[in-house]
């Protein structure tokens, strides 16, 4: 397996493709934007797009969907969760950025659903928190996690937007995320990547006071 990060928008959003090696498949997490920049990435490694995955429907995340979508034809995977956020420009926060978008998947995603893109097995986790369909990308057989914004390197994604809500993001954090493997590789939807060993030892919210209501 092979991760491409190429880091796209005003927001600084992580946008990864993820590449077998051997067949050139791929699917691509979180478009956020800048998709000439995205395009130039699978086309430079000769990758052949075969889906989009979301980790959840904020502007930032999927302002590139289209135009990739459009270009190579490829469905797009998402929390069923998630599909009022995405539909809605109001509440996935791109009205008040003055650029609409909104998103329509062809799959829906529920909590614990496997399924393969690419030769890669990939878990849908679902973790509430940062919007109400947040969904993690967990790929065991590569001790792999794309985390979008319910988990960063030592922080986690605000939830004062629509759908947020502090308490479930620790919910998610104490059930679904730390009972991973100690050396999962997390990849974020912002900033550096990250190891969940490191983030059991140093993230504040992983732990302590941050479980208080």
């Amino acid at each position: 397996m092979k991760i491409i990060k190429r880091t796209v928008g005003d927001v600084e959003t992580n946008c990864y493709i993820v590449v077998n090696e051997t067949s050139k498949e791929c699917f691509v997490i979180d478009p956020g934007d800048d998709e000439d920049v995205i395009i130039a990435a699978i086309e430079e490694e000769k990758a052949v797009p075969k889906a989009i995955l979301l980790t959840h429907g904020h502007f930032d995340h999927i302002y590139a969907v289209e135009p990739l979508t459009v270009k190579y034809g490829i469905p797009v995977y998402a929390s069923e969760k998630e599909a009022q956020l995405l539909g809605e420009p109001e509440m996935n926060c791109s009205a008040l950025y003055g650029r609409e978008v909104a998103v329509v998947p062809e799959n829906y995603i529920e909590d614990g659903d496997v399924f393969e893109i690419a030769g890669f097995k990939i878990k849908g986790i679902h973790t509430p928190g940062h919007t109400k369909g947040s969904m993690c990308f967990y790929i065991e057989s590569e001790n792999t996690l794309f985390s979008g914004d319910t988990l960063f390197r030592g922080g986690v994604g605000r939830t004062d937007l629509p759908t947020g809500n502090t308490h479930l993001l620790l919910e998610s954090l104490r059930d679904k995320i730390i009972v991973l493997p100690p050396n999962t590789v997390i990849y974020p939807g912002h900033g550096d990547k990250s190891e969940l060993d490191y983030e059991k030892r140093n993230n504040s919210y992983m732990y302590g006071d941050s479980w208080k209501e």
